[in-house]
This record gives structure tokens, C-alpha cells and sequence, in this order.
């Protein structure tokens, strides 16, 4: 949730932010009328309330006769009081639902642009290199049988997934992986609850513009999460930080659940994107004049995992019409997916400034008042992606796939070959 005290301040920025996200700007100018029409209630209700304090006190020297004039006034000041508080809360839900509305402006370093091509190539690491004799992963995947998604689609459906075998031993050490490179770094581990309730949702921004990508138990009133940054987030929902603290970054592990609306007939082949999936994530409470050296911090992280998986990647600046609601700025890296001839987005860090701590009211003190927090993400490593890659890239001539001594080290075999 935007500030609407720094919306008044500098409207004009506001719009520049929100602009470059292709949102309507005309929502800025909408907050600030219904804003100051609030303001104006207030005044007038504060105004009636103390003359009726003052009527009430003067009510007690009265004689009968004043005394009886006093009454009907206050009854007339009570009347019109009710009136302008029930207009005053119409008012203040109008001012909340366009501040749950209007997204995180854009930082002013993020590149123009409505899609994809907007992005913003800032690093490239390896060769994009695409041999003629190359799988693409889900056919290597099924050779080698290490990933069944026929049984998964008879079980649960389309775009979901057995992993077997030697695909599990890789993904614990996946996750080894990223917690011996997090953890010296500050990171406490966490195992956080995939099922939330919808505040948790609205407070990191999933809602109300994401709501059609997850998956709801509507008896329970719980949500499955896409993300365990939304359940991290919410961890200190109502607190207030000790600056001294800051940062505090958590390294959640968990499932993650997506309904993947709007994507029939996109990446249907293999575990590319799918319905449920395990994730490693980061996630840190920063004070706000740290949050930009810390979102370059959580880039250097995740570039440190990928060179360990030896993937060839670039790191792209996202342009505003790619962000995401709560994000001021998005960092992706897109790893090289042969098979395709492109890169593909295999993670990503985002600084949401204070949009979602406003929302989730996590606070620390600085000089003499209390101010939110900011919150910031980054995908440390999302499994299926990850072994997409690696099936492919690392392939070799035999159909058999070598894996890189970071994940032999930690328990994965050094060659996957299955029954090839």
C-alpha cells in the first residue's frame, strides 16, 4: 500500500512511477480529491464534537429555560455529527480501496517498456549454445525416469509431476546447496505454513490483482501460497523491528501452488510450469535507506548459486510493464534453455519498499516516530526450473546428464543416466 502523505507530497512522482507500470494515473488524482474531502469531514466532525462538549458543560449552569435550548442544540450538533461521520466513513473506504488499488511506483531506474522486450540485459555469464543432438528436458527426463507426468496427470490432472529417484537426490541437494550458501550470510531457515488467511495475501499485494492464480479452500477461508514470501512477510505482520536488528533476512522452504490462469498452451511440455512445485526463498526486512544496497546484496546471492550450478544466465532489469504490483524494481536471471533457443526466467529479486510492510503494518523506530519497514524478496532456487536447466544444459552426447560438483558434493549423483 502506497503513502498516501508522500502521494500529496509529490504527486507528479507518483504518477511517473505508476505510469511506467502502465497503470491508469488517473487513480493519483482520484486518491488526492477523495483524500482531501476526508480531511475536510474530519475537520468538521472534530468541530461538531468539541461545540457538543462545550454545549454538554455549559448545560450544568444553565436555567431551565437555557437549559432546554442547549438540549435541542445538541440534539441538532448530534444529528448533523452522524450525518458527516457516515458520509466521513464512505469517504475513508473509497480513500482505502483506491491505496489498495494504486500499485508501487516503478523506481526511477527501471526501464521503460509493456512486456518482455523491455527488459533490460545488465549481465551475461556462459554460451548460449544449442546443439543439434540435444533432448529437450522432458524427453530426456523421461528417458532417463527421473520425472513421470502421465501418472501425476491420471492423479491430480494436467501440469503436475512425479519426481523419482535420482531427481530427488538432486533437489535435496539443491536445497543444500542453498542453505550453505545463505546461511554464512545471515539467513535463518524457515519451514513457514503454505495455507494462509486472506490477510496475509492482501498484505504482500497478491490481492486483489492475483487472486485468479490461487488456489482457495473455501470452507476454511485458507490460501495455498505461491510463494513462501507471502507467509515470510507476514511473520512479523504488527511489529515493531528494532532498527539495530535490521536487517533480518528468513530462507523459507516450501511448496508452492500456482493455478497458472491465462497460460493454456504455454509451456505445457515437461516441468517448466506447473501447478505445484518446491522453492527456496529469500526474504529480508531492511530499514529503507538500506533496501537498494540490499537488493543488489540478493542478486549477488543468486548469481552465487547459479555460477555453482555452472548455467549459462544473464541478469535482466525488468521494465515497469513487467513489475508486479508490490514491486518498485525487479531484477530476473533468465538461464539459457537450448531446446528453445532463448532464455527462460529462472528466478527472480524484487524490492518492494514500504508497500508491503504499510499493508502488514511492520514497523522500526527511527529518530522519534515509527516507520514502515522495508521488505524485500528473491527466489534462491525454484526446483523445477532449476533441473529444467540442468537437464538441458548439462546434457551429454549419450543422453545421460552430468551434474555439477556443487550438487555432487551434497548427495547428487554424477551423471544422471536412468534407464538409457
Amino acid at each position: 500500500m502506497i503513502d498516501v502523505k508522500a502521494v500529496r507530497d509529490d504527486p507528479e512522482a507518483f504518477k511517473r512511477g505508476i505510469s511506467k507500470k502502465h497503470a491508469d494515473t488517473g487513480l493519483v488524482d482520484r486518491l488526492l480529491e477523495v483524500d482531501r474531502r476526508r480531511r475536510e469531514l474530519q475537520v468538521e466532525s472534530d468541530e461538531l464534537r468539541n461545540r457538543q462538549k462545550k454545549a454538554g458543560k455549559e448545560i450544568a449552569s444553565a436555567d431551565d429555560e437555557q437549559k432546554q435550548a442547549l438540549l435541542d442544540a445538541m440534539t441538532t450538533l448530534k444529528t448533523e455529527r452522524e450525518r458527516l461521520d457516515g458520509e466521513l466513513e464512505g469517504v475513508s473506504a473509497e480513500v482505502d480501496a483506491l491505496l489498495a488499488e494504486i500499485p508501487n511506483p516503478a523506481h526511477e531506474s527501471v526501464p521503460e517498456g509493456a512486456g518482455e522486450d523491455g527488459n533490460v540485459t545488465v549481465a551475461t555469464v556462459g554460451e548460449a549454445e544449442s546443439p543439434e543432438w540435444l533432448a529437450d528436458h522432458q524427453e530426456v527426463a523421461s528417458r532417463l525416469g527421473v520425472v513421470d507426468m502421465e501418472r501425476a496427470a491420471e492423479v491430480s490432472g494436467s501440469r503436475f509431476a512425479y519426481l523419482l529417484g535420482d531427481a530427488v537426490l538432486v533437489q535435496l541437494a539443491l536445497e543444500r546447496l542453498a542453505i550453505d550458501t545463505l546461511v554464512p550470510e545471515g539467513f535463518v531457515p524457515v519451514v513457514p505454513p503454505v495455507l494462509v488467511r486472506e490477510a496475509a495475501m492482501f498484505g504482500t499485494g497478491f490481492f486483489p490483482t492475483d487472486r485468479h492464480q490461487i488456489y482457495e479452500t473455501g470452507q476454511d477461508d485458507l490460501f495455498l501460497v505461491g510463494t513462501s514470501e507471502v507467509p515470510l512477510a507476514a511473520f512479523h505482520a504488527d511489529e515493531i523491528l528494532d532498527l539495530d536488528s535490521l536487517p533480518l533476512r528468513y530462507l523459507g522452504f516450501s511448496t508452492c501452488f500456482r493455478r497458472e490462469a491465462g497460460t493454456h498452451g504455454k509451456d505445457t511440455r515437461g516441468i517448466f510450469r506447473v501447478h505445484q512445485f518446491d522453492k527456496v526463498e529469500m526474504f529480508s526486512f531492511c530499514s529503507p535507506e538500506k533496501s537498494w544496497e540490499e537488493h543488489e546484496f540478493l542478486l549477488a546471492c543468486e548469481r552465487k548459486i547459479f555460477d555453482a550450478l555452472e548455467l549459462s544466465y544473464r541478469v535482466v532489469n525488468v521494465c515497469g510493464g513487467d513489475l508486479g504490483a508490490s514491486a518498485a524494481k525487479k531484477y530476473d536471471i533468465e538461464a539459457w534453455l537450448p531446446s528453445e533457443g532463448r532464455y527462460r526466467e529462472a528466478t527472480s529479486t524484487s524490492n518492494t519498499t514500504d508497500y508491503q510492510a504499510r499493508r502488514l503494518r511492520v514497523r522500526t523506530r527511527m529518530g522519534n516516530e515509527n516507520v514502515p519497514v522495508h521488505t524485500l524478496n528473491g527466489t534462491a532456487v525454484a526446483i523445477g526450473r532449476a533441473l529444467t536447466f540442468l537437464l538441458e544444459q548439462h546434457q551429454q552426447r549419450d543422453g545421460s546428464v552430468v551434474m555439477p560438483a556443487a550438487l555432487v558434493e551434497r548427495g547428487a549423483p554424477e551423471r544422471l543416466r536412468g534407464r538409457i
